[in-house]
């Protein structure tokens, strides 16, 4: 049973009142972006980004019937694949203010962030929500890291998909066993390569795939967390966008887009795969291992 959105506690003044650099003037339009004089400055995302644009409303209005629609036709078959991204904790918001019966899931890969990762316990405490965590089998990471290092995704776009179908796909299909339908935060204005994501697709799988979000701009997204006080991930203040594992995240500079910051080394369609139909990599067969159950005070690194 979800909580009472309404009686939410407020964000620590940490996560919501951290200064604005001095120097927004030369901040890129575009989200997340550095400062153009320096190191990559700090401040509020919800400063920068929050802005209620035209159509917003209708927008809203819209991403609550797709969500509905889905809460009706597969009840407990649908799944929040959740990466605690700031889309994504706009959708867990809305699936725990309407009450609909839909599962939340994430994957820990080992190297998510710590910020990242503090977001589970802060799902369960402010919704009454459960999060199912699903890592990738330990053997395997501590084989692959014996053979190739600890950071072989720095050395060839091979390794790199490797790294990622061991601890995101492989995870993933273990999550979506066994399930109807799974939401996504996919926005058409994060890339270029999701420039068409459709609000309901067919995941080649089997099951379909939902993405609520799909027609939202950034401003949108920052709006919606203003009106709302949701929790995120404070490493967005730090000018990331788009946040995945440790090692192959950084903030975006001035004039860079959403998914810039992502395995910036390559050149590249900057997908890990788990979005098959709109990356690079193919859906890895589910092992015989069970996910983890779910947390209770945040998930294990």
């Amino acid at each position: 049973m979800s909580a009472d959105v309404s009686s939410q506690e407020p964000l620590p003044a940490s996560t919501r009142e951290q200064p604005v650099s001095a120097d927004l003037g030369a901040v890129s339009a575009l989200p997340g972006a550095t400062s153009s004089i320096g190191a990559p400055a700090t401040g509020s995302a919800i400063q920068l980004y929050a802005r209620a644009t035209p159509g917003f409303e209708d927008r809203l209005a819209r991403t609550i019937a797709v969500l509905r629609e889905a809460a009706e036709e597969f009840g407990i078959g649908a799944l929040q694949s959740t990466s605690l991204g700031v889309e994504d904790m706009v959708i867990t918001d809305l699936i725990a203010r309407h009450h609909w019966p839909i599962a939340l899931a994430t994957l820990d890969t080992g190297m998510l962030h710590e910020e990242t990762l503090a977001l589970i316990p802060r799902i369960q405490s402010r919704y009454g929500l459960d999060v199912e965590v699903f890592q990738p089998v330990q053997e395997q990471v501590l084989h692959f890291v014996r053979t190739h290092g600890e950071l072989p995704m720095r050395r060839s776009v091979e390794l790199r998909k490797a790294c990622c179908g061991l601890r995101k796909l492989e995870p993933l299909s273990r999550m979506l066993a066994g399930r109807r339908a799974w939401i996504t935060g996919l926005r058409r204005e994060q890339s270029s390569n999701r420039a068409d994501v459709p609000f309901r697709e067919d995941d080649g799988q089997g099951r379909i795939k939902i993405n609520p979000l799909a027609e939202w701009r950034w401003a949108d997204v920052w709006h919606y967390v203003q009106q709302h006080d949701v929790p995120v991930n404070p490493l967005h203040d730090q000018f990331m966008p788009s946040i995945g594992c440790a090692p192959c995240t950084r903030a975006i500079a001035v004039g860079e887009d959403f998914r810039a910051g992502r395995w910036w080394w390559e050149d590249s369609a900057k997908e890990c795969g788990l979005h098959a139909s709109h990356g690079e990599l193919p859906p890895i067969e589910p092992s015989a291992s069970n996910a983890t159950p779910p947390a209770t005070s945040g998930a294990q690194a």
